[in-house]
């Protein structure tokens, strides 16, 4: 029972950072500017491993007719020294509901704003968006080392 106490009390320490996890109550920034994307150290930075979050309910503003669009984002990436935690993470996300933007926009934006948080080795950040005027749009961007870019196909 010490050991579990010892294990607890330390995981709260390494984690004490983590504000956006530790609140009871959400506040959602209405632009991606205002979001604040918060990280925690990797457990196992001596390793090659992909991450996964896969978000298919994104939303974001027609930055000419303010009409929302629809998309599904998808982030792999391997760890350096931090890893994004997740909740930080949905609340970034959410606050392109409010946000302007083309979606090959959006898609380099989140890329450019999770690599700056994180530093990752390898990243790649997708956007699948539904139709708008009868066309599908997807885009994929990616920043670190090609050689680390996972082989196997991309499926979940």
């Amino acid at each position: 029972m010490k050991k579990v106490l010892k294990t607890t009390a330390k995981s709260e320490k390494r984690h004490a950072a983590l504000t956006l996890l530790n609140r009871n109550h959400t506040e959602y920034p209405d632009s991606p500017e205002k979001a604040k994307l918060e990280t925690f150290d990797n457990a196992y930075p001596e390793r090659n491993y992909v991450i996964i979050f896969d978000c298919p309910e994104f939303t974001s503003l027609c930055p000419v007719t303010s009409q929302p669009d629809f998309g599904h984002i998808t982030i792999r990436y391997i760890a350096d020294k931090k890893c994004i935690e997740s909740k930080a993470l949905k609340l970034y996300l959410f606050s392109f509901r409010n946000h302007n933007t083309f979606h090959e926009e959006a898609v380099n934006q989140i890329l450019t704003d999770l690599v700056k948080a994180c530093k990752p080795r390898w990243m790649e950040v997708r956007g699948d968006f539904r139709p708008r005027g009868g066309i599908a749009i997807h885009v994929r961007a990616e920043e670190g080392d090609p050689a680390l870019r996972p082989s196997e196909p991309f499926t979940l």
